[in-house]
């Protein structure tokens, strides 16, 4: 059996993943394609319970090294109920964060440094890595803008300053320099539609699958 493809959507508060995770899963299965589609940190019911530890509470209720290894413990779970299984049974999976989000969140908004980051990785996840990696960038402002019109009460983190969006924002985009083949970052500005297109013209390049417009 053919392994599945595994796609990762990434970028800073308010810039659309769950939203473009939702349509580009949509355009998959038009094409025929079994997607599975979860989401970090959570995705798996030990996971999930991990979660709610981190998106919600004061803004500093967490160290940020302690951040660090509780979404790597939900990382773990994540991985082996929910990701692996569904790729070793040949469907693709789409996750709304993952590895990329701690490196960016707390190696760099929350200034720990990619070399903790990238041995944590290596001791939890190996060398596995995601097929390709959509990074949606918004300027801070206008994420944050977004963001706040939320109702689900996980804003941890949108609460946190400017100063850690801003520098959030670099390391989803120094990220996305450093691994152009798994990597493409996209201005998500425009219209929904707009932003869907351009995530399934980047599926069809990197993954040569060909999806119907938006």
């Amino acid at each position: 059996m053919t392994r599945g493809k595994f796609i990762t959507i990434e970028g800073g508060e308010g810039t659309g993943k769950s939203t473009h995770v939702r349509l580009l899963a949509k355009g998959l299965e038009a094409a025929g394609v079994d997607v599975v589609v979860t989401r970090e940190p959570g995705g798996s019911p030990g996971a999930e319970e991990i979660r709610m530890l981190l998106v919600t509470g004061g803004t500093g209720r967490w160290s940020p090294m302690t951040e660090a290894l509780l979404h790597y413990a939900a990382r773990c779970e994540h991985l082996r109920k929910t990701v692996l299984p569904a790729l070793e049974a040949g469907r693709w999976v789409i996750s709304d964060r993952f590895a990329d989000s701690t490196m960016a969140y707390q190696g760099y908004g929350h200034g720990l440094g990619r070399e903790p980051m990238d041995a944590l990785h290596r001791l939890v996840v190996g060398d596995f890595a995601p097929d390709l990696t959509l990074v949606l960038d918004l300027p801070v402002e206008v994420g944050l803008s977004r963001a706040r019109g939320r109702a689900d009460g996980e804003d941890r983190y949108e609460r946190m300053g400017t100063g850690f969006h801003g520098r959030l924002r670099e390391g989803f985009l120094d990220i996305a320099d450093r691994e152009p083949r798994r990597c493409v970052a996209i201005m998500a500005t425009g219209t929904v539609e707009q932003v869907q297109t351009a995530l399934r013209e980047a599926v069809r390049e990197m993954l040569g699958v060909d999806l119907s417009p938006s």
